[in-house]
């Protein structure tokens, strides 16, 4: 990767035009490039390396706590797609005292301090039991998903599969959260569906959809922050 940097000019002028750009080397597509100079001047990229966390999405999670205040000392966390581990490096942050953190995804996840890694598919029969196993009780505080299918291009496939590991991450975390517990989820295209959403409200005490500032304005997520389990 080629990179070239505008930066002061001469006789001590001050450039303003930090903007890095990618050359388009050969064979790169270009989407590639568009992609890489996208990175390389996204601020989030960039405090995420200054931070240490292992990825921007780090900042949607922090800021969702920021304004709904779900996390909190001695909690258990369960967090779903949770590679390459910027999530669970926020909810380790944030939940002092005596938590357990359980991480699982369908991808390797190198160590983070504090969490427990579980490399598996969550929609796996056993995959919920294995999660169980790992709690205090077996049960847990909250339970965040990032969780994505792979994407097949078809609009009306993929919103399929999204809204399907949707509906199995909230059933999942309303089998196993405490009383008061949360449910904090990656959802599409406008949020949850109408039956996904209306069972929700009825076993939380509120439920709301947010994007926090650090999602990308150009990008259809957005995020479902379910809190105050009724049990």
């Amino acid at each position: 990767m080629s990179v070239t940097g505008k930066s002061s000019g001469g006789g001590g002028r001050k450039n303003p035009r930090l903007h890095q750009k990618v050359k388009t080397a050969r064979g790169r597509k270009t989407s590639s490039t568009k992609w890489l100079q996208r990175q390389l001047n996204d601020p989030y990229v960039q405090k995420a390396r200054a931070k240490g966390y292992r990825s921007r999405a780090a900042f949607k999670i922090a800021e969702l706590d920021d304004k709904f205040k779900f996390f909190r000392n001695n909690m258990a966390v369960v967090d779903l797609g949770a590679a390459p581990g910027g999530w669970s490096q926020v909810a380790v942050e944030r939940c002092k005292g005596n938590s357990t953190v359980i991480a699982l995804d369908l991808l390797q996840i190198d160590a983070i301090a504090g969490v427990t890694l579980l490399e598996m598919d969550f929609m796996d029969d056993d995959a919920p039991e294995q999660l169980c196993s790992h709690l205090p009780e077996g049960k847990a505080d909250i339970v965040i998903s990032d969780m994505a299918p792979n994407t097949s291009g078809t609009p009306s496939v993929d919103h399929l599969r999204i809204m399907g590991l949707v509906e199995a991450a909230a059933e999942f975390a309303c089998e196993i959260l405490k009383p008061n517990g949360s449910f904090v989820c990656k959802v599409w295209q406008g949020g949850a569906d109408r039956d996904t959403l209306r069972a929700l409200q009825k076993r939380f005490t509120k439920v709301r959809h947010a994007k926090p500032p650090s999602s990308r304005k150009d990008s259809a997520e957005t995020f479902l922050v379910a809190t105050g389990f009724k049990g």
